[in-house]
């Protein structure tokens, strides 16, 4: 397994986020070595006693390889923390995912991106107000980057593709995942 293997498999595994990452990555100096370690140890660095036992069983069984081929079949793409397209700016906060899973084009050095979140539930007032600035971001050459969640994301993006800007998806399901539909 390589690193960016490692690095995938971590991603892929619930009950590893970016901080466990982290820590395991400190602890033994590269998510390669973090990968092969033996249960008992990694239940002795304080991941608890249910959890490596779990992420044993899921990398017994866990292919980078074939997930990878698996995800390219659906058009998905995944940039790893140690990968030249992962965003600079994603890497300069506290606790940077440790991938991202891309469907469509994700190039943040071409524009500068604006995040624009709200309620789910909108007044008309707001959902105006949300058409009016995210029209006027992108005709100043922003990117919109929101959650794709209803209400005010949902008007935003929507507002930014009728413009022809560059939107960006933050999904909290996953890409394979189309939520709202």
């Amino acid at each position: 397994m390589t690193e960016r293997e490692a690095y995938i498999g971590f991603a892929s595994f619930p009950g590893i986020g970016p901080q466990r990452f982290k820590l395991l990555v400190d602890y033994f100096g590269s998510a390669e070595k973090a990968w092969t370690q033996p249960e008992k140890t990694l239940v002795g660095i304080g991941l608890g006693p249910s959890l490596p036992g779990k992420f044993h069983a899921f990398r017994t069984s866990f292919s980078s390889a074939a997930y990878e081929k698996e995800l390219l079949r659906q058009e998905i793409k995944v940039i790893t923390r140690i990968d030249d397209k992962y965003p600079v700016q994603l890497k300069e906060i506290a606790d940077p995912p440790i991938a991202l899973f891309v469907k469509g084009i994700l190039d943040t050095s071409r524009i500068s991106l604006i995040g624009v979140v709200g309620t789910r539930k909108p007044t008309s007032y707001g959902r105006q107000i949300t058409v009016q600035l995210t029209r006027e971001l992108v005709s100043a050459g922003l990117g919109i980057v929101s959650g794709m969640a209803r209400g005010i994301d949902s008007v935003a993006h929507r507002t930014c593709l009728e413009a022809r800007g560059y939107s960006v998806a933050v999904l909290g399901c996953g890409v394979d995942i189309v939520y709202p539909p």
